[in-house]
């Protein structure tokens, strides 16, 4: 199962959990609109590779208990130390990733309620016209709905933050090593959830129907607040700075996922192979300049004017069918090979635990295989997009694993910001008539890319999937989930929402 969400204002986060004992493969293609003039001269492969992707992968279990559990027997000295900090970090981790994910869920919701009442809000102004208040009624209907829906959600995510929480301080080590790495964690899982909780709050709709909902997730946030005071955790000059709260809470975020994520080293492919290739091009070309003076010397004679003006002219075509030559060579060798290799290892044994091939590179529409045009072709087929491409292959060693732990979470962060330098700056106006009246709004130009990924497991069907990413010069507006059902396409948003049927 893939997952796309938007990491911030410019970064797309691409997750999936992987067995690790076959080989796997993904290809991500990234649909860039003709109109930004986006091309390898403007961009090249190797920079945006190394700028703009981002891959992480960190060990995962969906036994969600086991790391608490080892952790507590480390913590009675059944296990050594270091396995009880991996233990610990892993739960911790864990928490952290599904709090970020349930809440952002949330946020997205809350923020439809809000639009959806602010549109019966200006309905209810407005004049009644013939067949209006039908629609009025059924988009508050709508409206109610979903928020129904989100206060339960709300209350789900109440009671799973507090029974996790308080089954991580149930067993607080003794041990002086060990209280003290348990405090960190604990320290900044508590900030951590006070802060995604008072995100909820501050956008939840404004209303009497979210009272009750409000005032429990402000409970939550001051008990989690004074159990952070009565342990001592943070200085009274910390707490006082919300940016040196926020950068200790960044370290702290750093202690907890090292221990759980791979080592990774990426090497450049296809270095030796590029020398021997310069080395070849330059002696055909020095072969054929040589004969060619050979040539004007038998012809001409002896030095003159004219042999120097022939030795100029052979020196100068070697210069320009030199670059040709290897360039040509250097395409035609390296052509469907991998670019570049990545190599994971286990941050606590340094064990070499798996291999990762990469490629990337620009792609035309044309040049794509039926199966992603298919999918890309649904509703419009975009001939002038420019299509990023980029594939990765991986085989890990389960053996060399922590034990108890067989998946990793992989996470390939796209970074987008190069694309806006491509955009048009400012707005243009809109006119519209309503009630007798134009209004006039000033609205950012947007542009639509498609992402569509393709995830090959060995001896299983490839699994293909579609997102829409709307995006304007300042920030990624929306993402939006495209899948094929039962024939139909159902678009949704990437976190799971429902949504009509198109």
């Amino acid at each position: 199962m893939i997952t796309v969400e938007r990491k911030d204002s410019f970064h797309l986060k691409v997750s999936r959990v992987l067995q690790e004992e076959t080989s796997h493969r993904l290809d991500v293609f990234l649909f860039v609109p003709g109109e930004l003039g986006l091309n390898e001269h403007v961009i090249s492969e190797d920079a945006f590779y190394y700028s703009a992707i981002h891959v992480k992968r960190t060990y995962y279990s969906d036994k969600h208990h086991l790391p608490l559990v080892l952790s507590r027997l480390a913590g009675r000295d059944r296990l050594s130390t270091g396995r009880y900090r991996l233990s610990l970090s892993l739960y911790a981790y864990q928490y952290v990733v599904a709090l970020e994910r349930a809440t952002q869920s949330l946020l997205d919701t809350a923020r439809g309620v809000q639009q959806a009442e602010r549109r019966a809000e200006s309905n209810e102004r407005a004049e009644p016209q013939a067949g209006e208040s039908k629609g009025d009624g059924a988009g508050e209907a709508q409206a109610r709905s979903v928020g129904s829906g989100l206060e339960e959600r709300l209350e789900e995510l109440c009671e799973l933050a507090q029974g996790i929480l308080r089954r991580l301080r149930r067993n607080q080590p003794s041990d002086e090593g060990l209280l003290k790495y348990y405090a960190n964690i604990d320290n900044y899982l508590s900030w951590f959830t006070e802060q995604r909780l008072l995100a909820l709050v501050a956008h939840l709709p404004r209303g009497r129907d979210y009272r009750t909902i409000r005032e429990r997730l402000l409970a939550i946030c001051e008990v989690e607040s004074a159990h952070r005071e009565r342990a001592e955790y943070n200085a009274s000059r910390v707490v006082r700075d919300p940016t040196r709260m926020s950068n200790k809470m960044r370290l702290l975020r750093r202690l907890i996922e090292y221990p759980v994520t791979l080592k990774q080293q990426t090497q450049e492919l296809g270095g030796a192979e590029q020398k021997a290739v310069k080395g070849l091009a330059t002696g055909v070309v020095m072969i054929f300049v040589s004969l060619g003076l050979l040539q004007a010397r038998d012809t001409v004679g002896n030095i003159t004017a004219l042999f120097v003006l022939a030795m100029a002219v052979l020196y100068a075509i070697r210069e320009v069918f030199k670059d040709d030559l290897r360039n040509t060579l250097w395409r035609w060798l390296r052509k469907g090979r991998p670019k570049w290799r990545r190599q994971y290892f286990d941050a606590t044994s340094n064990a070499l635990v798996g291999r990762q091939l990469e490629w990337f590179d620009y792609k035309r529409f044309g040049k794509l295989d039926e199966q992603i045009q298919r999918v890309r072709k649904r509703n419009v087929a975009q001939r002038e997009e420019v299509v990023l491409h980029y594939r990765s292959s991986s085989r890990m060693s389960p053996t060399r694993f922590l034990s108890g732990y067989e998946k990793t979470r992989e996470t390939v962060s796209l970074d987008l910001s190069q694309l806006t330098r491509l955009m048009d700056k400012g707005s243009h106006r809109v006119y519209q008539l309503k009630d007798g009246q134009v209004s006039r709004e000033s609205v950012e130009k947007r542009h639509l890319f498609n992402l569509v990924i393709r995830e090959e497991v060995a001896n299983a069907e490839p699994i293909l999937q579609r997102w829409k990413i709307v995006m304007s010069r300042s920030r990624i507006v929306d993402v939006v989930k495209v899948h094929q059902e039962g024939g139909r396409l159902v678009q949704g948003k990437a976190e799971g929402e429902e949504a009509p049927v198109l």
